[in-house]
């Protein structure tokens, strides 16, 4: 249709100027492309969608070095030393109390199939309970999600602790079912990385690594004891 509207344009040399014609098809072309706009929008903005969208399996996959709370420049034992409140950048209006936080952490480890008293050893390791905490490289919030992780689990606010529990805890389930609930192993794995611990067929050789699933593992058990 584009080709012979074009052509009688020109063709009609007779009976208008070239100005004339030079005006016409300019009409024409923006006559198509405002009926062309809405679909390249719509198009784009699907394409926009399907690349933020990435399954919980590739996450799971891809996650060599997407290490939930990455730790591997500093001690376990000084968890916070790398953290620091996020609060005005995140704009949150409110901060959950360690109360609020304990329910939502029983609500995802019903849900997900994890002991809760696991997910809170985790969240004290990590984060100190601090919805807000922000490490230096980029983890964010109660179990400290990378972005990319974060996105993956889709959570669209990592400071927000419904948000994040639920994606955490959502990831730890998968680590559980990869390593045949090994708590050691799935422990390690999101410290540094489900690739780390397959490399080396268990726990990797990190000093901080294994301090840290010694850590979380001796908060897991004094949570147990408490009634």
């Amino acid at each position: 249709m584009f080709s012979s509207m074009i052509q009688n344009l020109l063709s009609s040399s007779g009976k208008a100027s070239a100005m004339q014609r030079a005006v016409q098809m300019n009409n024409y072309v923006n006559t198509l492309n405002a009926q062309w706009a809405p679909v390249e929008k719509q198009n784009t903005a699907v394409e926009n969608q399907q690349a933020k969208i990435q399954s919980f399996e590739n996450v799971l996959k891809n996650s060599t070095g997407v290490k939930f709370g990455d730790l591997l420049t500093r001690p376990v034992t000084k968890v916070n030393a790398n953290i620091y409140s996020a609060q005005a950048e995140t704009g949150a209006e409110k901060i959950s109390t360690r109360e609020q936080i304990k329910n939502i952490v029983f609500r995802a480890a019903k849900k997900h199939g994890v002991d809760e008293k696991l997910v809170n050893a985790l969240i004290k390791q990590e984060s100190g309970f601090n919805p807000n905490a922000k490490s230096k490289v980029g983890a964010m919030g109660l179990m400290q999600l990378m972005p990319s992780t974060a996105q993956g689990l889709g959570v669209t606010n990592a400071y927000d602790a419904e948000q994040n529990i639920m994606g955490g805890t959502k990831y730890l389930k998968g680590l559980m079912d990869r390593f045949d609930n090994n708590k050691s192993l799935a422990l390690a794995a999101y410290n540094a990385g489900p690739n780390a611990v397959k490399k080396y067929g268990g726990i990797p050789p990190y000093m901080e690594t294994q301090n840290y699933v010694k850590n979380v593992l001796g908060s897991y058990e004094r949570m147990k004891g408490d009634k």
